[in-house]
């Protein structure tokens, strides 16, 4: 039993690892064939008229108290007014979110619509009926976009082949603990999202601000339930059709973090459960070579990542209730003692195991200060860094487990 559990510890070590230089390796590489681009005029700025139309699609419920905030954000982008259209879809409120709507009625950018409540989803393709632009993208209801987001996703379809292209999501104001450590996720996050960019195997839209060619919605049909997580089975759909998806780093989009464990613990716990499920509807992308990165490293490093975090969690929990009863039987054998702490070399675990380790923390490390400096921090280290690596991998087992008995015992989620 101890050999096997070794065996698997060195397995899930190494994968880790060799993860974790992979992506670095990526993002250099394709950070310098970028300046090179750069450096040789292939950054050029668009005129007004070059820009495509876009729609933006704005999905509400029960959003009264920052749906405000959400559509002057968008009618502040630095992009010509002529050619950007704002969609807000009241999904069945039972607030006062319609009557808040209301001051946006006169406004000739932006069209009001109203339906019974159906989810997300529905209120994202009753929208698409209306639409004719070149371009349409959405925004949650409780997201905030940056000026010059759209204005840099835009370019990036100068290139005909990209279908769709993903900003940049960052935690606005966080609050607390739980607000610092999900910032510093969120960060992490935007350093995945680029280096899946670079692989071509984004398989996440988000709606905090994803933009899509029209086309894609007329080829392969509009947004599905997908287990609350339509996002995610979107993207998937678009890969499996071999449509590509970038991601523009610099396209920054706010949203507002949950406050409290409970509100967090029911959202990662939607995700997970959306992960586990889409990925057992797109099974067969998986280990196949023609889905390219996606299918080869990325899908089955996210599954991974699951089953790792539940394994090294496991184990540290079952170790720590090992010392624990060898602690009870000592104080009960001979009592209460303290020998003092006298520290010696001879006694520090040399094993390769921990020597990995290191190395795999250490490429974590790196991999934060990389994604603060792609997310424009002021610092390159923070309160927020320490703290997820602190409890983050404490917290995540707790939502991974519940998703992975949903799944398994057929019980659904819900959105909140």
């Amino acid at each position: 039993m101890h050999l096997a559990s070794d065996t698997i510890t060195y397995i899930l070590l190494f994968l880790a690892l060799y993860v974790e230089v992979f992506f670095l390796i990526t993002y250099f590489e394709f950070k310098a064939i970028s300046l090179t681009k750069i450096f040789a005029g292939q950054g050029k700025k668009k005129s007004e008229d070059e820009f495509p139309s876009v729609s933006m699609i704005v999905p509400v419920w029960n959003e009264e108290t920052t749906i405000l905030k959400t559509i002057f954000s968008i009618l502040k982008l630095n992009y010509p007014k002529d050619k950007l259209s704002i969609f807000i879809v009241d999904d069945g409120s039972t607030d006062n979110t319609w009557r808040v709507l209301q001051v946006f009625a006169h406004n000739k950018q932006i069209k009001l619509l109203r339906k019974e409540n159906g989810g997300k989803y529905t209120a994202l393709n009753y929208a698409l009926e209306f639409v004719d632009s070149d371009l349409v993208g959405c925004l949650d209801a409780d997201s905030f976009v940056h000026p010059e987001a759209l204005r840099r996703i835009a370019t990036e379809f100068d290139d005909s082949e990209i279908m769709a292209v993903t900003p940049s999501i960052k935690i606005f104001e966080p609050k607390g603990i739980l607000g610092l450590i999900q910032k510093a996720e969120y960060i992490f996050g935007i350093f995945l999202r680029k280096v899946f960019s670079n692989l071509n195997a984004v398989y996440i839209t988000p709606g905090p601000f994803s933009i899509f060619r029209r086309s894609v919605f007329q080829k392969i049909g509009g947004y599905r339930h997908a287990h609350n997580t339509e996002d995610m089975e979107i993207a998937m759909r678009m890969q499996k059709n071999f449509m590509k998806i970038s991601n523009v780093s610099n396209a920054f989009v706010y949203t507002i973090a949950p406050t409290t464990f409970k509100a967090l613990y029911k959202q990662r716990l939607r995700w997970v459960h959306g992960f586990l499920k889409n990925a057992i509807d797109y099974r067969g992308m998986f280990f196949r070579p023609q889905y390219g990165n996606l299918g080869m490293v990325v899908l089955p490093a996210a599954g991974f990542s699951v089953f790792s975090t539940m394994y090294f969690f496991g184990t540290v929990v079952i170790n720590w209730i090992n010392i624990s009863i060898l602690k009870i039987k000592e104080v009960s054998t001979i009592g209460l003692s303290w020998s003092g702490f006298n520290f010696d070399f001879f006694y520090v675990n040399t094993d390769i195991v921990v020597f990995i380790s290191i190395i795999a923390v250490l490429g974590t490390l790196f991999i934060i200060v990389t994604s603060r400096g792609l997310a424009e921090e002021k610092y390159k280290f923070g309160l927020d860094s320490i703290l997820f690596l602190m409890f983050y991998t404490a917290l995540a087992p707790i939502w991974m487990t519940k998703a992975i008995y949903n799944v398994i015992f057929v019980k659904e989620t819900k959105w909140r």
